[in-house]
């Protein structure tokens, strides 16, 4: 597949994102006219939960209605299962249809598994049927025997989608993390997706993990109920493949 062909499926898999300090209702809201492009839009925006309604907004003054999804327990996977589940029910309250929450790889670093589940499973009831992506947080787990574990718990206890990274911290998405995470998938059986998030910056980029899910999963797996790019600065550079001017697609980096 050429690359702007990669480029244009790519679009349609974005998560749009920002989920930065200095985020405002306004900010956000031009995240969501940013959505509007020729070459097609979006699979979602991502947003933190008190900008749900501002990333509404911005979609609907430009015509589009698109899923919003958002973060709990983010982004430091705090054991905490009944606070994340609290977060994830009023995340669902505040109007997000995709729930996007960190699992406390920090406990299952220290050999905690229980808790993982406990969080996932609580927060799976607490999302009332919304999408639930996990965030196994790939880069800080680091070995391979880690990020399957991860992914399998996030599995067996109801993910809808395992997603890389938070984008907060200094390894994210690799493609070596996301064939062991698709590799899990495809071993489970369940129909669940897959989600790379942080780092993946240019055309280039999102066609290496397409091509990967291609190996993996088969061709023809990939669609925007399978499989995520979580990125905002991505956006442009998928633009700018495709020949669009980029003037008015520029968002901050994730």
């Amino acid at each position: 597949m050429s690359l702007q062909s990669r480029a244009r499926q790519a679009l349609g898999l974005m998560d749009l994102t920002s989920l930065n300090e200095n985020d405002s209702d306004e900010s956000v809201s031009q995240l969501g006219v940013s959505a509007h492009t020729s070459q097609g839009s979006p699979a979602a925006l991502c947003v933190y939960p008190q900008f749900i309604q501002a990333a509404r907004q911005g979609l609907k003054s430009v015509g589009l209605s698109l899923p919003i999804a958002t973060v709990t327990n983010f982004p430091d996977g705090e054991a905490l299962p009944e606070l994340a589940a609290a977060e994830t029910a009023g995340a669902v309250t505040l109007g997000a249809d995709e729930i996007d929450v960190v699992l406390p790889y920090k406990a299952l670093k220290n050999g905690d598994e229980f808790v993982c589940r406990q969080l996932v499973t609580k927060c799976k009831a607490a999302a009332g049927g919304k999408l639930l992506k996990v965030i196994i947080e790939s880069g800080e787990l680091k070995t391979p025997e880690l990020i399957r574990q991860a992914s399998d718990i996030a599995i067996e206890c109801g993910a809808d989608f395992i997603k890389t990274s938070t984008g907060k911290v200094s390894v994210n998405a690799t493609l070596e993390a996301a064939r062991i995470m698709l590799e899990a998938i495809k071993a489970s059986g369940k129909p669940v997706g897959f989600k790379a998030a942080g780092g993946v910056r240019t055309a280039e980029d999102a066609a290496a993990y397409l091509d990967l899910a291609d190996e993996i999963m088969g061709e023809g797996w990939v669609s925007a109920k399978t499989f995520r790019f979580g990125a905002s600065g991505l956006l442009g550079a998928l633009l700018q493949t495709l020949g669009e001017n980029t003037a008015n697609n520029q968002t901050a980096g994730y």
